[in-house]
């Protein structure tokens, strides 16, 4: 499991060190340094599998790839980083090695979209023993720009048997359900309204906490390299027509990603989700961080950002039930000072009460009640 990251002059950030736990909150105000703490694992990622992670050769940081599209050098390095140390750096200390962090630190070139490592771990260093959660299979990363309703998605059997990857956008989810739809999910993620613990009925248990009665389907398309997914309402005599994406509301299908990623999470594996609450409605987002402590309670380590208070008070009253302990979460506010992003961590306690509440950390609906009232 992932305790810390550190990142030196990469985008929003001059010099930040977080703490990660097997449940961490990102929230903040916009472009206050979120997604900067997603793509700078995300970047190691895709620097690893594209192999220019390792030092020496053509050895650097891949700017632009599978999981994240981020420019060339200029759009990436901190503004106002510090003369005597103009480098891009990414640390990573897995827990219980406090005195192993991994670091890779890469040149800056203004127009270079892979920033040549000056600095990297040691030669012979076995980046998937070292660091299974980011380097290892069980790896998924899905940002906020997810799939939208469409007539039919890609079928790749590299992705979902091989690789056992949902795609950043969550392009090879209806595949991967087609694929995988009669494998068991594990107890700890089974949704109690239902006795079957196959994915497809457990996606459809945690749906329904979505939208009320809604099933799926995904089934290839004959003579194609694609999959069509359909959902219905109902069953028995009571089931409704199938119903193309469509046809059907946004927020199902762009949730669809995150609640595949959450069921098939495996101990040891890393999820990384960027607004897993888009387009749905309160009682929806609540249940997504439900599912996503579940994850965790199986043994899977996410890193969530997030804009919604709903989330937020969903792995509280997780804590407060005891489905998972105060001590595997970690919640970092995010605000700008200047041109530098900073960080406060309010520690939860096991009644799920934080320790501090800073001013801009979901606080907008008793700011617009006092106006009401007032």
């Amino acid at each position: 499991m992932l305790e810390r990251i550190g990142i030196t002059n990469f985008k929003a950030f001059g010099r930040q060190d977080l703490t990660l736990a097997p449940f961490t909150l990102l929230t903040g105000l916009n472009s206050s340094g979120k997604s900067t703490v997603l793509q700078a694992l995300a970047l190691l990622r895709q620097s690893y599998e594209a192999g220019v992670l390792e030092d020496g050769g053509e050895s650097g940081l891949l700017l632009n790839g599978e999981f994240v599209q981020l420019g060339t050098g200029q759009d990436v390095r901190h503004e106002a980083y510090p003369k005597d140390d103009p480098d891009i750096g990414l640390t990573v200390l897995p827990v219980g090695l406090p005195d192993a962090p991994l670091t890779w630190r890469a040149a800056y070139g203004p127009e270079d979209d892979l920033l040549k490592l000056v600095a990297a771990p040691p030669t012979g260093t076995h980046l998937v023993r070292a660091l299974p959660e980011l380097f290892g299979p069980g790896f998924q990363y899905l940002k906020a720009d997810r799939i939208v309703p469409d007539i039919s998605y890609p079928r790749s059997h590299h992705a979902v048997v091989r690789r056992g990857f949902l795609g950043a956008r969550g392009e090879h989810t209806a595949n991967y359900l087609r694929v995988h739809q009669d494998e068991p999910v594990g107890t700890a993620l089974r949704h109690p309204s239902t006795t079957s613990g196959t994915l497809l009925a457990q996606t459809d248990a945690w749906m329904q906490q979505l939208c009320p009665g809604v099933n799926l389907q995904a089934i290839g398309i004959d003579g194609t390299d694609t999959v069509r997914l359909s959902y219905g309402f109902g069953s028995g005599v009571n089931a409704s027509n199938r119903y193309r994406p469509t046809n059907v509301g946004f927020g199902l299908t762009y949730a669809l990603p995150v609640v595949v990623a959450c069921l098939t999470a495996r101990p040891g594996s890393l999820i990384l989700l960027e607004n897993p609450e888009a387009h749905l409605h309160p009682q929806g987002q609540t249940s997504l961080a439900y599912l996503a402590t579940a994850a965790v309670a199986a043994g899977a380590q996410l890193v969530v950002e997030t804009h919604s208070d709903h989330v937020l008070n969903g792995l509280r009253i997780s804590v407060k039930n005891d489905r998972i302990p105060a001590s595997a979460t970690a919640v970092h506010f995010f605000r700008r000072s200047g041109q530098r992003g900073e960080a406060v961590s309010p520690r939860m306690g096991d009644d799920g009460m934080l320790s501090e509440w800073p001013r801009g950390f979901f606080d907008e609906w008793e700011n617009s009640l006092d106006q009401l009232l007032d």
